[in-house]
């Protein structure tokens, strides 16, 4: 099986090894860290996009 595995245009370093990579399988987003590709999350559209939407609102702020 081929994941095409996407990243942000906002990721900055020039070796790609300091970002989040999105794929989509069987509907299915799946989230890895372009440092430790092996390791990978999976989750729904749905919950992703609660999540971010919570991010965008700042409720996650206060554990930076």
């Amino acid at each position: 099986m081929d994941i095409q595995w996407r990243k942000s245009s906002y990721s900055t370093d020039a070796d790609g090894t300091n970002c989040i990579e999105l794929a989509a399988l069987d509907g299915d987003i799946l989230i890895r860290e372009s440092d430790d590709p092996g390791v990978i999350v999976k989750t729904t559209p749905t919950k992703l996009r609660a999540f971010l939407v919570g991010a965008k609102a700042g409720e996650f702020d206060d554990l930076m």
